[in-house]
């Protein structure tokens, strides 16, 4: 392979990424137009064996997490394109952070706690499980805007966008949330 060759396959494999955080935020949005919020855990209680509201649930778990993974994997290959160290994940979200596409290192790492708790909380007092949830759940707007802030940067400087436009339409309704602008898409 040339070294066009390389660097094209690496813009498509980016290409790709940014349709994934589309596809992402698509259907995390879809699992949390699902749920009754906020929760509450009285009511978590009185249902703890409503099936449907629970895979609701770990579906919203994962697909934050999905994308909050996506998203720092594209992040990651972008810095390669862009000519930045991509070897610590703290450098590249200190470049992320001065380009605007995260709040802060600190909310990156919030989110990304936060969601391990609700993924790995075994816990049985459904009141904190309904904290989790919402503490999740109020952190969407910043996972979207970052996913939002990534996929215009990229766009912007390396003239790349997702690689499909699938979602591109919905994304850009998603986005909004992002921007304090709607409640859900």
């Amino acid at each position: 392979m040339t070294g066009n060759q390389l660097l094209a396959s690496e813009k498509e494999h980016l290409a790709q990424l940014l349709e994934a955080i589309q596809r992402c935020g698509f259907f995390l949005n879809a699992a949390s137009r699902k749920l009754p919020w906020p929760l509450r855990g009285d009511e978590l209680l009185c249902r703890k064996k409503d099936e449907a509201l629970f895979e609701a649930l770990a579906a919203f778990n994962e697909r934050f997490a999905k994308l909050q993974d996506t998203l720092g994997a594209a992040m990651r290959h972008a810095c390669l394109l862009l000519g930045e160290n991509p070897d610590n994940f703290l450098k590249v979200l200190a470049y992320y952070e001065k380009q605007g596409v995260v709040d802060s290192i600190e909310t990156w790492q919030t989110l990304r706690t936060v969601r391990n708790l609700a993924a790995h909380n075994y816990d049985t007092d459904y009141g904190v499980i309904a904290e989790h949830f919402n503490t999740l759940h109020e952190m969407d707007p910043a996972l979207y805007r970052s996913a939002a802030a990534f996929i215009d940067l990229c766009h912007d400087k390396l003239d790349i966008t997702p690689a499909q436009s699938d979602f591109t339409e919905e994304f850009n309704a998603i986005r909004r949330i992002g921007q304090g602008t709607e409640k859900s898409a």
